[in-house]
């Protein structure tokens, strides 16, 4: 039970800096990859930092990583990977 009058205040500085910080890429990155590998060959991770925050990106590169991802969701079958 919260107590009465209790406030939290959020640093949005503080976790626009975490959000956009190596520290996020270093644990995003093994992620992507993980992901990448468990949907199969054709597949590639790549890590960015857009406008405010670190992302990782899992693509299928090759015309039969497509096919996978469309006709056997192999991409999506292997987001689990991540975690």
């Amino acid at each position: 039970m919260a107590a009465k009058g209790m406030r939290i205040k959020v640093n949005r500085d503080a976790i626009r800096k975490l959000l956009a910080s190596q520290e996020v890429a270093d644990n995003l990155t093994p992620r992507g990859e993980r992901i990448a590998a468990a949907a199969g060959e054709g597949f590639e991770a790549t890590t960015s930092k857009n406008r405010d925050r670190v992302v990782v990106f899992v693509t299928a590169t090759t015309t039969e990583a497509k096919r996978a991802e469309a006709e056997d969701r192999a991409l999506t079958r292997s987001i689990g990977a991540g975690r």
